[in-house]
């Protein structure tokens, strides 16, 4: 944080670039395991792009929760340490990877046994050559959940004391460990969809471990050994779960809306499954920077209002709502004129090809115009303790725009997987409107974390 007492401002323009751009390249890399996993199994076929991309809807479900869950020991820790209140944070950093070591086996071994009903519940009758190979993706990622979990929570706990360049060197390594893998698996032992997903558990092993081992540093504000002798403490571990499971209700609820579009778009064949694919990947890239920052600004607003300056917290949400709404439209022209690259590079038949160029085009437009309110300031809520408004507003919001417009155009109106980007259209602006109002109107500075 800023020494210099010339500025008055908590965090400098330089402090905020050293916590932020390592968050975004983190983000970046982060998704880039799953877009890895996607562009290299497309050269093996349709079927098994599809797998991944059906599987990964569920992976993507677990790993929101998570971090969610995550997200609300990080505002926690991070709350304290701007109150100079190092005891508590070490105290509520121990208390989160309790948890998340708890659920994410819990969650990893409820998914490992029901693993068959749950994919042919959620996807129904798609095609045996998909189901088979979305079976086999599913087992090696389910383990991987406990790893995330870990991961989730150290990382969350880096960056609440401002820490982020670990976490993303982290990622680096991660990234690199899972391209290589996907090349010797995939197309060196001619494994598939099997190589692709042991290459990626391998990759958040290697996370979790690393990340766990950082948090047993002495030089930093929070330091964590003696893991074994870790016991639940209630008192915090309420706290944690009162931000974080609203928080990962919305997301839950949010990755539960995508599997329902999800399994309307899988009735309309194998071009829809892989075009809807693509485009989901080029549209998480085109707002991941962003998202980095809203990540970031929970951080900045926990601090500010640990410290009790409730100005602060204000103008850091301005300020970094108009920095990402300029990554935005950067981010959304880059990946634009990257699509058509793109889906040749990833062998996309031209049908699905052409189609998720349109969708492309389609979100390039609506994007930059109500995204950005309608996602950044919600973290700054959030880091506040106003979870419970931002769970039912998005809840609401998604249900009636996103799931129920698309289903109704996907199956009275014969659209095809273009509704459900229009769905998602009305979703954000909806979504942009409600928490603008709620911002303006202060009452989220009335919670209370710590």
């Amino acid at each position: 944080m800023n020494t210099n007492n010339s500025n008055p401002h908590i965090y400098s323009n330089l402090d905020l670039r050293k916590l932020l751009i390592p968050i975004i390249i983190e983000q970046l890399l982060s998704s880039l395991m799953g877009t890895v996993d996607t562009m290299m199994v497309s050269n093996v076929g349709s079927a098994a792009i599809s797998a991944v991309s059906l599987v990964d809807s569920i992976n993507i479900l677990v790993i929101q929760a998570l971090s969610a869950l995550s997200a609300g020991g990080a505002i926690l820790c991070s709350q304290y340490l701007g109150s100079k209140n190092h005891d508590g944070a070490n105290e509520s950093a121990r208390q989160v990877l309790f948890v998340m070591c708890f659920l994410s086996v819990a969650l990893s071994m409820f998914c490992l046994i029901f693993r068959y009903p749950l994919l042919r519940f959620i996807f129904g009758a798609v095609d045996a050559d998909v189901m088979k190979n979305s079976q086999t993706y599913f087992l090696f990622t389910l383990l991987s959940f406990p790893f995330i979990g870990l991961y989730d929570a150290g990382a969350s706990i880096m960056r609440s004391q401002n820490n982020s360049k670990n976490p993303m060197i982290i990622s680096v390594i991660s990234n690199f460990m899972n391209i290589a893998g996907n090349s010797i698996l995939i197309f060196g032992f001619s494994m598939g969809v099997e190589g692709a997903a042991i290459s990626t558990l391998i990759s958040r092993i290697f996370c979790a471990v690393v990340v766990i081992c950082q948090l047993r540093r002495k030089s930093e504000p929070i330091c964590i050994k003696n893991y074994f002798s870790i016991r639940p403490k209630w008192n915090l571990i309420k706290k944690i779960l009162l931000i974080g499971i609203p928080s990962g209700i919305e997301n839950s609820m949010f990755q539960f809306g995508k599997l329902a579009i999800q399994s309307t778009v899988s009735t309309l064949g194998t071009v829809a499954i892989a075009a809807q694919a693509m485009t989901n990947i080029l549209e998480n890239l085109n707002g991941i920077a962003a998202i980095g920052i809203g990540i970031g600004l929970m951080t900045v607003v926990g601090q500010c209002l640990g410290a009790g300056r409730k100005d602060e917290a204000i103008y850091y949400i301005k300020k970094l709502s108009w920095i990402s709404e300029i990554i935005i439209i950067a981010s959304c022209l880059i990946v634009f004129a990257l699509t058509k690259p793109v889906t040749m590079l990833g062998g996309m038949e031209k049908a699905s090809a052409d189609l998720c160029f349109n969708m492309v085009t389609f979100i390039t437009i609506v994007k930059p115009i109500c995204w950005v309110l309608a996602f950044i300031p919600p973290y700054g809520l959030r880091a506040a303790g106003d979870v419970k408004f931002s769970m039912i507003t998005s809840c609401c919001t998604m249900w009636l725009c996103r799931v129920s417009l698309c289903i109704y155009l996907c199956r009275v109106w014969g659209f095809g997987p273009i509704a459900v980007w229009i769905g998602m259209a009305c979703d954000w602006t909806l979504r942009s409107i409600i928490f603008t109002i709620r911002f303006h109107s202060r009452k989220w500075l009335k919670h209370h974390v710590i």
